[in-house]
């Protein structure tokens, strides 16, 4: 009788160790799947920033020249290819910077590609349109999470340079 209940003890311990490898097997594959698809949809966006069309567009922004939203508009206005410009690419931001908060893709992998220092002078240099934007409008959400992944950069930013100082 020990023998059957040494064989059928041993029978459950594989069957249960067997069923403990396969969920840790497939939370694993669950992982990998899963940054596998935050690599694609970040491929995708990059390939979509290298485009002609949105590398035309930033440059043609950062070449404009303006003192505030007012001179802004004074010069450029709002139906100027300037305006097309500056929403194309900053909803383009603003999109990845919503991707970032919801956790979608991670921030240290979009400040690396994306240049952490180019979209913080990016943000700079549209600030005062978006805040006159959002006044004009009456929409203080506008380019909000473009601005979050400002503020997240900059915290970055912050943090590598007490990480030099300290280290």
């Amino acid at each position: 009788m020990s023998i059957v209940v040494d064989i059928q003890t041993i029978s459950i311990a594989v069957a249960s160790a067997s069923v403990v490898a396969g969920v840790v097997y497939y939370a694993l594959q669950l992982r990998h799947q899963s940054k596998t698809r935050q690599m694609s949809l970040l491929m995708n966006l990059y390939l979509t920033w290298g485009s002609d069309d949105m590398k035309k567009a930033l440059q043609d922004v950062l070449a404009l020249e303006f003192k505030d939203f007012d001179d802004f508009m004074k010069k450029y206005g709002q139906a100027s290819q300037a305006w097309v410009d500056i929403d194309k690419v900053g909803w383009f931001i603003n999109g990845i910077g919503f991707l970032v908060h919801e956790g979608f893709v991670n921030i240290k992998l979009v400040l690396g590609l994306f240049h952490a220092q180019g979209l913080v002078k990016f943000w700079e240099k549209l600030k005062p349109i978006v805040e006159g934007i959002r006044k004009m409008f009456g929409f203080p959400e506008s380019y909000l999470w473009f601005e979050y992944l400002y503020n997240e950069a900059k915290k970055r930013e912050q943090q590598l340079q007490a990480g030099a100082k300290n280290g």
